[in-house]
């Protein structure tokens, strides 16, 4: 595969981690797309391996999502601000702490969107813990989810060959 596919895959990616963050978006499944994507064009044992790896993750987050609250985020008062905090909090967990650092990311950056919006120490703690019961667990799987994905694929990528 050749630099401007692997971009391509790259930015399919990208969109469907921030697809997740974007109600009403197939974010997950842009990711799973791309993967499969990659895959198809460069069939070896290691990019099969990574397909099926992103279907079992995507196909277990869905069920663990089905468990959780459904999504009523707007009617916590979460913004647009929050999710992208979030989101950045979580990929820079992700890649600060590898896997275990997307959780702290994920609601520090929530924290900080609401420490900056409300002011109080407060306030942000009591609006990012009505946010997080209000949805946000189920968005933070969903995310959780396609880091793992984006995070096999560049080390299939980077290390695989």
């Amino acid at each position: 595969m050749g630099a401007w596919e692997l971009l391509l895959v790259g930015v399919v990616m990208l969109l469907g981690l921030c697809g997740v963050l974007v109600p009403g978006v197939p974010g997950s499944w842009l990711v799973w797309a791309g993967t499969a994507w990659w895959a198809l064009q460069d069939p070896n044992g290691l990019a099969w391996g990574v397909l099926v790896g992103a279907t079992l993750v995507l196909l277990l987050s869905q069920a663990v999502r089905w468990q959780l609250p459904p999504r009523r985020l707007r009617e916590s008062g979460a913004t647009h601000r929050m999710a992208a905090y979030a989101g950045g909090g979580a990929l820079l967990g992700f890649c600060v702490l590898p896997v275990v650092g997307a959780l702290p990311g994920f609601v520090g950056g929530m924290y900080l969107a609401e420490r900056i919006r409300l002011g109080g120490r407060g306030e942000a703690v009591t609006a990012v813990r009505t946010a997080l019961r209000a949805g946000g667990w189920s968005v933070f799987v969903e995310l959780f989810a396609c880091l793992l994905i984006v995070g096999a694929w560049v080390g299939a990528e980077v290390w695989g060959g």
